[in-house]
């Protein structure tokens, strides 16, 4: 394989890396994010019970609601944000994949025609050699 295929499959397999990195800390923002909504809703559930149970209680629960209404908006705006920056990077690290892939086929098909191309010189010496030895 040529030096500068080398190179280019090496630089090509760090961009692989690099986007894998940065889908996996989305990904991971992602579950936090989840789970950030998920404790926002056990969290009003307890309020509501608390509320049935005390009415000192029951008169803040309509300003807990519009505070935890207005968080809930707030994490489910990160989410979206989340899933368009997950699809930009999923559709980056498909196509830093077939770039890799291209360059490998490159690579894979010059060595294959310099293998070919050292076979047919062979066979032409050979060739010679037999050639001169029926001459001579």
């Amino acid at each position: 394989m040529t030096a500068w295929a080398q190179s280019l499959i090496r630089i090509s397999n760090y961009e692989v890396e690099t986007l894998q990195k940065r889908l996996a800390e989305i990904t991971a923002r992602r579950a936090s994010t989840e789970m950030r909504l998920a404790v926002l809703d056990a969290e009003v559930e307890i309020e509501r019970e608390r509320a049935r149970a005390d009415a000192e209680a029951a008169m803040l629960l309509q300003g807990y609601l519009h505070g935890w209404k207005l968080r809930k908006g707030a994490a489910e705006a990160d989410l979206t944000v989340l899933d368009h920056e997950e699809e930009g990077a999923r559709d980056a690290l498909t196509g830093a994949f077939e770039e890799l892939k291209k360059f490998e086929h490159v690579a894979e098909l010059t060595r294959l025609n310099a293998v070919i191309a050292a076979g047919k010189r062979e066979t032409a010496a050979f060739d010679e050699l037999g050639l001169r030895r029926r001459a001579g």
